[in-house]
């Protein structure tokens, strides 16, 4: 079992990290994790505009291929949009102590931002076949997506992680087929009302990460790529 003396790093990049530079940092923090010269990780950014396709992205889902930058990456999934407004958490966790099951860790992801959100009074929902958090619309008419999850996995140490939208630019989401899911549409915490800083919403992701993933996090101050 996971050390409960151990805490999770907590760290939150300052202005708009680069993707590239992202991924590079990821790859050497899960090498040191394998190693055991470093502690697991959850490092807050927010990325310039851009798309990213996971290893199950489809060429005919990105609409607009000269919109943004697209970068072809290694989590799961299909496409998604990253941009400023939105809090993306990649989370750096080895699944070997936790049962070395990815299934579990991807609900365990879910259910993270479903009681995070749960916090700003919004219901978010899982559903059988698309993962992520959902939220019904107004009436029980359409469902939209308020956070999406990508992951990947490098001998039981996962990385990527979940993008959870705040006050992004929806309009960005129109180069792409989100998730490669269609019929439904993409919602933040402010198109629902929910007028949260990008503080509140760091805060209370910090303190659902230690209720649902049952570990402390330690606060080592802010970082840049």
């Amino acid at each position: 079992m996971v050390n409960e003396a151990e805490p999770v790093e907590w760290v939150l990049a300052e202005g708009l990290t680069p993707y590239e530079a992202a991924v590079a940092d990821m790859e050497t923090r899960v090498a040191a994790i394998r190693a055991g010269t470093a502690l697991e990780r959850v490092w807050l950014v927010e990325h310039p505009p851009l798309y990213t396709a996971g290893t199950s992205a489809q060429d005919a889902d990105l609409l607009d291929s000269g919109r943004f930058p697209v970068y072809r990456t290694g989590r799961g999934g299909q496409f998604t949009y990253h941009g400023p407004g939105q809090r993306v958490a990649y989370v750096m966790l080895d699944l070997k102590h936790r049962g070395a099951d990815i299934r579990n860790y991807v609900c365990d992801l879910e259910r993270w931002l479903i009681h995070a959100l749960a916090a700003f009074n919004v219901a978010g929902e899982r559903r059988d076949g698309r993962v992520g958090v959902w939220v019904r619309r107004p009436g029980g008419l359409g469902e939209d997506k308020v956070a999406a999850l990508g992951v990947r996995v490098r001998r039981w140490v996962a990385f990527h992680g979940v993008a959870l939208n705040v006050d992004p630019d929806l309009g960005h989401y129109s180069g792409i087929v989100p998730c490669g899911v269609t019929g439904h549409g993409v919602t933040s915490l402010h198109a629902l009302g929910q007028l949260a800083s990008m503080e509140e919403v760091d805060a209370q992701l910090r303190a659902s990460f230690e209720t649902v993933f049952g570990r402390r996090t330690v606060l080592t101050g802010s970082a840049t790529v």
